[in-house]
């Protein structure tokens, strides 16, 4: 059996983790075997997601610590590895530059794609075989005025690494998965490794994202296929970072489907092969109504605000400053309908106030509630009451548990992507 080594950063409550375990579990040729992880929450006084990852999988070769202090004061900490994984929070990823008295490239406030770039450097020989990240769909875009410029310098870094990168806009509900999250995956293969050679062999680079590479064979593609871009990113990062995209154009260059080899870029617009039947809301939810607490029905002196806010509206609106300025938005189904897989969960899904982008349904009784922390974890695909674990003593308060599934995955998505990389891993 081949064991894959994973390091997981930026790990949260350990979706990666649970995706890549359940990827292998009963197989007979991999496992994967998460011997590191690193969990920090800037600025919190407790650390909620670090402390539930513990309970759940041990603190035997966990950190909470800040990942650059770490790299920068403790790298022995972070052990050799096969698999790098990672959600990077979505920070302005900021304008790389050179400086003169290093041969780093750093960022003014990317700081935590950076930390992801130094432990590969820093490994060197012994860096990672075999990336798999994730991030919002807006990655690919950023910033407004130089369009798609941050995605170039993290691709062209891996480049200078020795790496090529695949990369993939995954929208889990059209797999089947119960929630309509759009994210981008982003897989990278080190000179050498055997997808990386594999990779090489193959004549039409295109090919690899839209029929025969690792993403592809775990989420297949309709034959539509759009216009092949072509970019080359063969340039010093820091001369990338200033020129890319410097016109300024309305669409980045990039689309949701790529792949990185040598420096050069190939991206198409794909859609999904969409074969799956859709897992809906009634399927995850809680049957029996007498386990739902009082809480999270809404009151009803509450309801007109809560129709007010998922209504459309167009109306006049004035700034602190006295700005006068016409406010418009399009109104929301309400209460959300069961037969159709959840909206994006956000970090604000949680509390009684009513809000806009919180998820509210019709329960069997007639009344309107909203999701309890168990269903949110289920629309993520994690385990019941993973994120229910005692903190600092006390449970974890149930609007923690939801800004925690906010900022989470969905699970499923990474246990297809950790079969398909698993299989080309062990497939001569």
């Amino acid at each position: 059996m081949k064991k894959i080594r994973v390091v997981e950063l930026f790990a949260g409550v350990g979706g990666f983790r649970l995706g890549l375990e359940k990827a292998s579990k009963n197989k007979k040729d991999f496992k994967y075997d998460t011997i590191w992880s690193s969990q920090w929450e800037p600025g919190a006084s407790t650390q909620h997601a670090s402390e539930i990852y513990i309970k759940n999988f041990g603190k035997e070769g966990h950190s909470c610590e800040d990942i650059q202090e770490v790299i920068e004061k403790n790298f022995k900490q972070i052990p050799n590895h096969d698999l790098l994984v990672g959600g990077f929070p979505c920070q302005d990823y900021s304008v790389a530059r050179t400086l003169s008295q290093s041969e780093g490239i750093y960022g003014k406030k990317g700081v935590l794609w950076w930390s992801i770039y130094n432990i590969l450097h820093k490994k060197g020989k012994n860096s990672p075989d075999f990336l798999m990240l994730e991030n919002v769909d807006r990655l690919l875009k950023s910033p407004s005025k130089q369009r798609g410029r941050d995605f170039a310098v993290m691709l062209a870094s891996l480049w200078k690494l020795g790496y090529a990168a695949e990369w993939r806009v995954i929208n889990a509900a059209e797999y089947g998965f119960p929630q309509r999250r759009r994210r981008v995956f982003i897989l990278g293969y080190k000179k050498g490794s055997v997808v990386f050679n594999k990779i090489k062999n193959e004549k039409d680079k295109v090919d690899w994202i839209t029929k025969a590479g690792v993403v592809v064979k775990a989420f297949p593609l309709t034959k539509k296929i759009s216009t092949v871009k072509e970019i080359d990113l063969k340039k010093e990062l820091d001369v990338l970072s200033k020129d890319f995209s410097k016109e300024a154009p309305a669409k980045s260059p990039f689309e949701n489907t790529g792949i990185m080899f040598e420096g050069k870029v190939y991206t198409l617009k794909t859609e999904a092969d969409i074969k799956n039947p859709p897992t809906r809301i009634r399927d995850i939810l809680i049957t029996n109504e007498k386990e739902i607490p009082e809480e999270f029905y809404l009151k009803e002196s509450e309801l007109n605000r809560w129709t007010y806010l998922k209504g459309g509206k167009s109306e006049e609106r004035k700034s602190k400053s006295g700005f006068e300025y016409n406010y418009s938005e399009g109104s929301m189904v309400f209460p959300d309908s069961l037969d159709s897989p959840s909206r994006t969960i956000v970090t604000g899904e949680g509390g009684s106030s009513p809000s806009r982008f919180k998820h509210v349904i019709k329960a069997k009784s007639g009344r309107m509630r909203r999701l309890t922390p168990v269903e949110l974890e289920r629309l993520n695909m994690f385990p019941d009451n993973h994120t229910r674990e005692m903190v600092s003593g006390k449970i974890t308060p149930d609007t923690k548990r939801a800004f925690i599934m906010g900022n989470a995955l969905v699970v499923g998505v990474i246990t297809e992507l950790g079969k398909s990389l698993g299989k080309f891993i062990t497939t001569d």
